[in-house]
């Protein structure tokens, strides 16, 4: 049950995380702010970072990352988005 994260007003509402969600928080978490990132396919690491949408294809090019998810971080997270 160590996947289990209790929240709500009930001591018995559960949310599970699952593997795959809990990389991606952690990416999510561990990149810069304010930023326009690259994952990888998978999802499963950062491939580029950089100021602009253009800049952060141009750079999971080169990365040889075929069809990266590319997101912009916020100015900062909110307490309960990440």
């Amino acid at each position: 049950m160590a996947d289990e994260v209790f929240s709500g007003c009930g001591p018995w509402k559960v949310d599970v995380v699952s593997p795959e969600n809990k990389i991606r928080l952690e990416l999510l978490r561990s990149a810069p702010l304010n930023k326009w990132i690259a994952l990888s396919e998978d999802e499963s690491s950062i491939v580029a970072v950089g100021e602009t949408y253009g800049e952060v294809s141009e750079r999971s090019d080169l990365a040889g990352e075929a069809d990266p998810v590319i997101l912009k971080t916020p100015q900062e997270w909110a307490p309960l988005s990440v």
